[in-house]
């Protein structure tokens, strides 16, 4: 394994969720988006004073050290993990913090991505300031109610194709709201995803091993939350991960001054947004849609959103109102009937947490552009944004298509009709596109050279002879697709094993680590390939990394 190759973010095409020019400006021209946020993730001045804000607000370690040490106890992590959540005791102690969607079977690779970067950049802020220590956390998102969002996965079928591999709760879609998909309780219907997957994979001398690695982590009568801890625990084993479920009476308790002050002060924090929205717009874009009130109610084993009414809250989805009365009751005494949207997560994570730096994606830094002024009204200072790892991974099969084509990897991350025509182009003894625009070239002299005779003849005729050389060229146009039609059929094995490189670089004309899951390549090479990744991941350069395995 090593590196092939560093691009740039500006050579690669815009995705949704991917790369846009805020993200871009992010990470290569930073005083253009600089007044968005609170430090420069470029330079590590500011953890000293970030440190000592942090030591000064947080007073709650001992609560959440304990939720913590029950949690992770239950995850089974290791010693490590444990020695780590001990240490946040100490007013020394820091998180560095990533998190995402509890997707089945870990979700896409970038999920992988984002905890390297965590457990590297906790280790490199120890070692430049051991007078403190760094702890990597990842905030699990088992508070949405999306279930669709995180109930299957992407691979590449025996034939190298796309396919998705999804988990049917109680073996049939899911088309009612079913509250924090964290707590969703795992069941036999888990069989019959193992079974697919195991077909889907194709055959390789890890692949049983690669499946008892899954399914002793997602096991029936396991939460979606705990199945997902204990499978990264196990990929990351030793590196002293710490996971954190805020779906916790103790940790809701914490942020209940934020939802109070949501309640009792609303729109305030959507106005904010507004107007930092307005001001982004003028150049980028504005990720978070923000709401009057950025609040859900766990009801009825559902999570639906509180929508303002003129004397009272609308359950939305449901046909329940309640009172403001009733609301801030419920956020005194039961904070964790209520949940903040995406608006208000980063708010709570950082009430509980002591965060100096949140590892982000592409969309999250988005996010974060349109919070700061959030961050000042919660009196909280939004922590470093540090972007995670982006990489694609290459295999060697891959690479010697690449090879026998003459490809550059760059041209596979945008419109696969361009590869195709060039493979084409490049096999075809004929070549089709000199074919043609020679015959268009020499229509157009001689029609060019008849206009003289014509005109001399009968003027009006001029047109009819731009008439006739136009259809020459549409009928031409339309038999050249006709040819290349025929050599498609005629270069199908060479088509083959392009649209094999296109599905494994950029399937779904989306970027990898967006799309396939880490058991793709687990199953290939290795059980051991995220210990592999961490150590050939460079999270220093700010590029998009290209991996050759």
């Amino acid at each position: 394994m090593n590196t092939l190759q560093w691009i740039n973010y500006a050579d690669l095409p815009r995705t949704e969720g991917g790369f846009t020019q805020l993200y871009r400006d992010y990470i290569n021209d930073y005083q253009k988006v600089g007044h968005y946020f609170e430090t420069d993730f470029h330079s590590f001045d500011s953890v000293k004073r970030y440190a000592h804000r942090i030591s000064q607000r947080i007073r709650h370690r001992s609560t959440l050290v304990e939720v913590l040490l029950e949690q992770n106890i239950g995850y089974g992590v290791g010693d490590n993990s444990i020695n780590n959540i001990q240490s946040l005791i100490d007013d020394n102690t820091f998180a560095i913090v990533t998190g995402q969607q509890v997707g089945i079977l870990g979700g896409p690779l970038y999920t992988v991505y984002k905890t390297i970067t965590a457990i590297k950049l906790a280790k490199q802020l120890t070692s430049v300031f051991p007078e403190y220590k760094f702890v990597p956390i990842f905030w699990l998102e088992g508070e949405d109610h999306d279930y669709d969002e995180i109930n299957k996965i992407g691979i590449l079928n025996q034939e190298h194709s796309p396919a998705v591999i999804e988990y049917l709760l109680n073996g049939k879609p899911v088309t009612k709201n079913v509250g924090a998909v964290g707590e969703i309780v795992l069941d036999n219907y888990l069989d019959a995803f193992f079974e697919i997957l195991q077909k889907t994979l194709g055959h390789s001398e890890f692949r049983q091993s690669l499946i008892d690695i899954f399914k002793n982590a997602y096991s029936s009568g396991r939460t979606l939350n705990h199945a997902f801890a204990s499978l990264m625990n196990k990929l990351f084993e030793g590196e002293g991960l710490v996971f954190i479920s805020s779906n916790d009476k103790r940790l809701k308790q914490l942020v209940s001054p934020v939802f109070i002050k949501e309640l009792s002060e609303f729109p305030r924090v959507s106005q904010l947004i507004i107007e930092q929205s307005a001001e982004l717009e003028e150049k980028y874009h504005a990720q978070i849609k923000t709401k009057a009130l950025n609040l859900f109610h766990f009801y009825k084993e559902g999570r639906y959103f509180i929508e303002p009414r003129e004397n009272d809250f609308n359950i939305k989805g449901t046909r329940s109102q309640i009172t403001k009365e009733e609301i801030l009751r419920i956020a005194h005494e039961n904070p964790e009937l209520l949940s903040p949207n995406v608006a208000l997560r980063p708010i709570c994570q950082d009430t509980i947490l002591p965060t100096l730096a949140y590892v982000a994606g592409p969309s999250e830094i988005a996010y974060f552009a349109q919070l700061k002024k959030v961050y000042q009204y919660f009196d909280l200072t939004m922590p470093m944004i540090y972007p995670r790892a982006s990489v694609t991974l290459v295999e060697e099969k891959v690479e010697r298509t690449l090879d026998k084509y003459q490809l550059e990897l760059l041209e596979f991350f945008g419109d696969p009709g361009k590869i195709e025509k060039k493979v084409i182009e490049m096999v075809s003894e004929v070549k089709i596109d000199e074919m043609f625009a020679e015959a268009t070239q020499r229509i157009f002299d001689l029609t060019n050279e008849m206009k003289f005779g014509i005109n001399y003849i009968d003027s009006t005729l001029l047109g009819s002879l731009e008439n006739t050389r136009l259809k020459i060229e549409q009928q031409l146009s339309g038999l050249k697709e006709k040819v290349i039609e025929a050599q498609k059929r005629k270069h199908e094995i060479g088509l083959r094993q392009i649209a094999k490189v296109i599905n494994s670089i950029f399937p779904n004309r989306n970027y990898q680590e967006r799309e396939l899951n880490i058991g793709q390549f687990m199953n290939k090479h290795g059980l051991d390939l995220v210990q592999s990744l961490q150590s050939e991941i460079s999270i220093d350069q700010f590029k998009h990394q290209v991996i050759r395995l």
